[in-house]
């Protein structure tokens, strides 16, 4: 599953930045390695699924009936399993070889999310076939089977889609609904004849069912767990091509093929690359990537075993408003999600405590493919990204373990986070460094075909790396996935003599809110390297090392920047550095810079080390390290709000820093000029409008303004970061202009981000109408969460307060999967410390008490800001006046 924000992908185009994180929870790994993990007794075991839909679009409701060939492996006399909103006709227990059973008593529990047949007698073990008929829901949110309303030229339209990840496969089949109670499926639906139907697996065979209608039935899915399972069904339209032996394909709706072209030749590319990597060949025939309007805000995309499904806007590239970003998150989502077909389809995780195994192989495969079939694209540098991005959650004391207990269905959604996805990925690309790039590879081939079809834990992953690359791993690997938090290398010394660097180092552990804490200790990876010179290697294990290296130019730690680790340097090194600055790799700059933002936000270094940095960096230093910066500088930006005298005078420093780079990238592309370029060109419009650079937004305007006489003036590649520019800073007409475009167009993936757009004034009376209009029907079921959080990009108190008040009608408009995190995610970037008291009056008003994490997490991070509003701001203040700024 590929993750999504809780705030409309047009924010992107603001280049803001954000801070959240995830509260703690123990690992409790040695358990998991005994037995997994369930909420369900243990003495029936499903084996296949014969599944019938009939689906009513129109009324949001379906009719089904499913038999499940059972093994019962001790006597019982009930059999209880997961189901949810669903009201059952009949219920058949029959031996395989027998009659039928007499007929159970049938209770529904919606609390635990379970039915249970109870019988007269007790059921003797067997194989048998239980056969039920029932009735259930089709929602307007991505949970279960849901329908997508959509505008389109000839008049609105309705999809259906299914997702089910983690535990909402119970909204569709009554049924073992747990990733180790893996089966196969065959799957039937009976649909109206004009439409497309689309699950796992090819057609198997087509009869008319009369009155309009076709049975369409699916060829047996392979063994797998209930999530996978999936079902589609609309105007669809689907485009094939050969990808070896697999047919690979995607399915949009009608119209929209032609934007699905990148997409379907993306496919081929990775899946070759697959099936040499994993050294398993993908096993199913086809693989499809199902393309669906509107958005959700859990996840973009979902890894359904052969019918991946993605929302449009990291699938489709529009030719009126996609970008080269967008152009780059099509193919790495997708290389995601195929990512996922071997880990997390192949071979799916025991239990959600081990949801990492799925979600950080596949983020860390991404990053790796995308690195390699695209190298022009130059992303090797966003693994410090990703790294730093995790560290920012994973520093604060509700911070939990990569391996987590897991307890509940809220619990297991709210494990779908940063740590999961990001410190994972971190993780194994240190790890893969340390024993190398081919023994790795090696071990996961091992793995692939040790547990095909099979369910595992983490330590079978080390276990088989181990066993390829001959070199210990489990310790360092139980280090960094058993323990939270990131160890802090200090450099405590540097000194040169017979041309080579002898380093004196330390660790300690990186929290940006516990400075008293007694620090964990890691086994830590650590390689350093002088400008110039050769890299050299070591294993810290704790208190202190030395390390030589070659050279005598300044030294960075952690280079390359494979390591989770923050450095720390002595203030002598930290200059060396700062005055060489521009000698380090772009990799490294990236690296040194988040290491000093992060440090001297925790009160480690001077906050104003970080400015130092930015000074030093030269006007043509790679389009990433600008394009990080800023990110950064519009972040600091944030905590000068209400403070209009002192953000004007860092609002004027960050300008001039920043001008003098978009004047050599301009607003036009020049000819030849590197994909990363076209990405930072509206990285820095963003930014500087939003900066309240008033050339900036006088062009943005201007542009905005003769769109309709001159269509060079907003070309597709800056149209919506034009219209963000324009929105943030719009009056009460030009907000009534963008909404008038909003309401009329036709496209939904255009539509839906219009809609976005009107939810990022600074105004706060048009913040309020946006506000307003996401409670009502116009901007479609999937766009109104969206909207409000939008809103609290910039107004957290005021879209906080707003989607409680309105609870009720929020609720309807959230995934019952993101609805613990929802709410607290609004008030996370405020400042206001009024929020803290209202955020956990909420958590414990209305999420369970083992359910908080989020909660407790935006509490932390309204603390954390407050604290460097009032303690660590000063100092870039006095910077800015040394600076004459």
């Amino acid at each position: 599953m590929r993750r999504s924000t809780l705030v409309s992908a047009i924010v992107l185009a603001l280049a803001s930045a954000s801070m959240s994180a995830v509260a703690a929870v123990p690992a409790t790994h040695a358990a998991t390695e005994q037995q997994a993990t369930t909420q369900l007794p243990r003495s029936v075991r499903p084996t296949h699924y014969d599944v019938s839909v009939t689906p009513h679009a129109d009324s949001l409701s379906f009719d089904g009936k499913v038999t499940v060939t059972v093994d019962v492996l001790q006597p019982t006399s009930s059999i209880t399993l997961n189901a949810l909103d669903m009201t059952f006709a009949s219920v058949t227990l029959t031996p395989v070889k027998g009659k039928a059973l007499p007929a159970p008593k049938v209770t529904v529990d919606a609390e635990k999310q379970t039915a249970t047949f109870t019988f007269a007698n007790p059921v003797p073990k067997g194989s048998y076939q239980l056969e039920m008929s029932y009735s259930g829901k089709i929602g307007t949110q991505a949970n279960g089977l849901f329908a997508i309303d959509y505008d389109t030229k000839a008049g609105k339209k309705r999809a259906l889609y299914t997702q089910f990840e983690n535990s909402d496969a119970r909204r569709f089949i009554p049924s073992w609904d747990e990733p180790n109670y893996k089966a196969t499926f065959t799957l039937d639906a009976t649909v109206p004849s004009s439409e497309m139907a689309i699950s796992n697996m090819p057609v198997a065979k087509k009869a008319d069912a009369g009155n309009g209608l076709t049975k369409i039935e699916f060829q047996p899915s392979p063994k797998m767990s209930t999530y996978l399972l999936f079902f589609g069904l609309g105007d669809f339209e689907r485009a094939t091509a050969m990808a070896g032996k697999t047919e690979v394909g995607v399915v949009t709706q009608k119209g929209m093929l032609p934007q699905a072209d990148f997409a379907l030749g993306s496919t081929k590319m990775i899946l070759d690359e697959y099936n040499d990597y994993f050294g398993t060949p993908y096993p199913l025939p086809k693989l499809d990537n199902i393309a669906s309007p509107g958005r959700s805000q859990f996840f973009g995309a979902m890894e359904n075993w052969g019918a991946i499904y993605t929302f449009e806007y990291a699938l489709l590239l529009d030719p009126t408003i996609s970008t080269q970003a967008d152009k780059q998150e099509v193919f790495s989502t997708q290389a995601h999600e195929m990512a996922h077909q071997w880990f997390g389809d192949l071979v799916t995780m025991r239990w959600w405590d081990d949801l990492w195994l799925n979600e950080g192989f596949a983020s860390w495969m991404e990053a790796r493919t995308t690195a390699k079939l695209h190298p022009e694209w130059n992303t090797k540098l966003e693994a410090v990204r990703v790294s730093q991005g995790a560290m920012s959650r994973d520093a604060i004391a509700t911070t939990h373990p990569i391996v987590q207990h897991v307890e509940t269905v809220e619990q297991a959604s709210q494990a779908f986070d940063a740590i999961t996805y990001s410190k994972g990925q971190a993780v194994i690309g240190m790890l893969e460094g340390y024993v190398g790039s081919d023994a790795w590879r090696d071990g996961v081939r091992l793995y692939m075909k040790q547990h095909a079809y099979g369910n595992t834990v983490s330590d079978d992953l080390w276990r088989a790396v181990e066993t390829a690359a001959k070199k210990p791993v489990m310790g360092i690997a139980h280090d960094f996935t058993l323990q939270p938090g990131i160890p802090m290398i200090k450099v405590d010394s540097a000194l040169c003599s017979a041309g080579k660097t002898t380093l004196k180092l330390s660790q300690g552990e990186f929290t940006r809110d516990r400075p008293d804490k007694k620090p964990l200790s890691w086994r830590v990876p650590v390689i350093a390297q002088a400008v110039g010179g050769e890299p050299a290697r070591t294993l810290v294990t704790g208190g202190h090392a030395t390390l030589d290296v070659a050279g005598c130019g300044p030294v960075v730690v952690n280079a390359g920047q494979s390591g989770y680790y923050r450095t720390l340097y002595a203030p002598a090194q930290f200059a060396a550095l700062k005055d060489n600055f521009d000698k380090l790799a772009p990799i490294d700059q990236l690296g040194v810079m988040g290491d000093t933002w992060a440090l001297g936000m925790a009160g480690l270094q001077s906050s104003s080390d970080f400015l130092d940095l930015v000074q030093a960096t030269p006007t043509d230093a790679d389009p990433q390290i600008w394009g990080d910066i800023a990110g950064d500088l519009g972040s600091l930006d944030s905590y000068y709000q209400g403070d209009e005298a002192r953000q004007a005078t860092f609002r004027k420093f960050a300008i001039a820093r920043l001008s003098p780079v978009f004047a050599r990238v301009g607003w036009e592309p020049k000819a030849g000029e590197a994909d990363p370029v076209k990405i930072l060109r509206t990285e820095l419009i963003g930014t500087l409008g939003n900066l309240g650079d008033p050339a900036v937004i006088k062009e943005a305007r201007r542009r905005y303004d003769a769109q309709d006489k001159d269509p060079k003036a907003m070309p597709a590649a800056l149209r919506r970061t034009i219209l963000a520019v324009v929105a943030r800073n719009a009056d009460a007409a030009t907000w009534d202009r963008l909404h008038a475009a909003a309401k009329v167009e036709k496209t939904p993936l255009v539509k839906d981000q219009m809609y976005g757009l009107l939810s990022l004034s600074r105004d706060k009376s048009l913040a309020q109408r946006a506000l307003d209009l996401a409670m009502t029907d116009e901007p479609g079921a999937t766009n109104s969460s969206g909207m409000i959080g939008a809103v609290s990009m910039y107004h957290p108190e005021m879209a906080f307060d707003f989607a409680v008040a309105h609870k009720e009608q929020v609720d309807q408009k959230v995934d019952s999967s993101a609805s613990s995190r929802y709410y607290p995610s609004l008030a996370s970037r405020s400042l206001d410390p009024a929020m803290i008291g209202k955020v956990k009056a909420y958590a414990e008003k209305y999420v369970a008490a083992g359910s908080r994490r989020d909660a407790d997490t935006a509490v932390a991070n309204i603390e954390y800001r407050i604290k460097v509003r009032n303690e660590r701001m000063p100092a870039i203040d006095a910077w800015l006046k040394s600076h004459d700024a």
